[in-house]
């Protein structure tokens, strides 16, 4: 392997995967390169569930839909398609809060669904 010669940006690099180690357990926040390992792991998990959260609270906005819904009678696939079918576009991050947080505007919406389906 050559020989590194610019210390200046090879300690840079050093710190700044040290730094970005700082809380980890043991040596993989002070050997360079079980910190480095840990980190681009670290990373890869980051990139990765940035993407399955919007997933995760999909997820949960549909649960809390249901609920609301079963509640209200219906279930959330019939609500869904009442809602597409009357015209009303609202999201199920929207619907979900409205659920959890007002019930009774969620229930007027069924309500409005409903009518404009029969």
């Amino acid at each position: 392997m050559p020989r590194a010669r610019n210390s200046v940006a090879s300690r840079r690099r050093r710190k700044r995967v040290l730094n970005m180690a700082k809380g980890y357990w043991g040596g993989r926040s002070k050997v360079y390169t079980v910190a480095k390992h840990a980190v681009e792991k670290g990373l890869q998990y980051a990139y990765r569930d940035r993407r399955k959260r919007k997933q995760h609270f999909r997820r949960l906005w549909i649960v809390r839909i249901n609920a609301a819904a079963r509640l209200n009678g219906t279930t959330y696939s019939r609500l869904i398609g009442a809602m597409h079918k009357s015209g009303i576009e609202l999201d199920r991050k929207v619907m979900a809060h409205l659920a959890f947080h007002d019930p009774v505007a969620f229930t007027r919406v069924v309500q409005e669904a409903r009518a404009a389906q029969s």
